[in-house]
């Protein structure tokens, strides 16, 4: 069963999070999905088996532009996560459903996502899930000195 993420499911939706994205801070995940509770633009959806909270789907608004798209606002995947012991069993499409749902009742008419290049399981899964690859890319970045004046 899918929930909308409400303030009672804060804790185990941070849970969740933080496997996905490990490197992140459980207070900082926790304040990021607070705040989305409040904003007409995201949401999280929170799929429940067995009484267990076992996966999440992010879904916001994206307005600038979106590799691949032509139109705005576009739907846009922030993140994906199903326990190990659920996968393979549907609930990662039931997700992307209700998030492209959700974009489409907020007028999108493209539904986009993105991940690591060396990601293999999650090109993979959008791949099972109907996305299309539109461009790789590698980004750069140098650091600069601050001149003095």
């Amino acid at each position: 069963m899918i929930h909308r993420l409400t303030q009672e499911k804060l804790d185990s939706v941070t849970q969740l999070a933080l496997k996905l994205w490990p490197d992140n801070q459980y207070n900082d995940l926790k304040v990021e999905f607070n705040d989305i509770l409040n904003d007409d633009n995201q949401c999280v959806f929170l799929f429940v088996a067995d009484q267990i909270d076992v996966g999440f789907a992010h879904v916001s608004l994206r307005v600038d532009y979106v590799e691949g798209t032509d139109s705005s606002p576009v739907g846009f995947l922030e993140g994906i996560y199903v326990s190990p012991d659920y996968r393979n069993q549907g609930i990662a499409r039931e997700l992307i459903e209700v998030c492209e749902q959700f974009a489409k009742d907020k007028g999108c008419t493209e539904f986009a996502s993105d991940c690591e290049l060396t990601n293999l399981d999650s090109i993979l899964m959008h791949e099972k899930l109907g996305f299309e690859e539109t461009n790789r890319i590698v980004c750069f970045k140098k650091k600069i000195e601050r001149f003095k004046c």
